[in-house]
């Protein structure tokens, strides 16, 4: 499946509101603000799913939770869930630009 616009990862980001959007040229980067021009649905379930995994940080001693555990002490807890919801953003991303079935690791 060609996905038009959204070949490379950062549109798609920008598109769901994750990243500041982007208006470079000529070697000069310009990032804008944050967007929320994609769909707000799934925009809210991303943010949702990882604020549901955030609820559980202090239960479990992973990688990922000892990661999403500094950015919430760092940041704050809803930069940790925007952070923490463009993972599975990237995964879709993924699967949707090679057209492969998901594949658990």
């Amino acid at each position: 499946m060609k996905l038009r616009g959204l070949a490379r990862l950062r549109p798609l980001a920008a598109w769901l509101g994750r990243v500041p959007r982007q208006h470079s040229s000529g070697g000069k980067v310009r990032l804008g603000s944050i967007t929320k021009r994609g769909d707000p649905c799934l925009r809210k379930l991303l943010i949702h799913g990882a604020r549901s995994v955030m609820s559980a940080l202090s239960r479990r001693n992973d990688a990922k939770s000892r990661w999403i555990q500094q950015i919430k002490d760092r940041s704050g807890a809803n930069i940790a869930a925007v952070a923490l919801a463009a993972k599975p953003a990237r995964m879709i991303w993924a699967l949707l630009t090679k057209g492969e079935a998901y594949q658990p690791t």
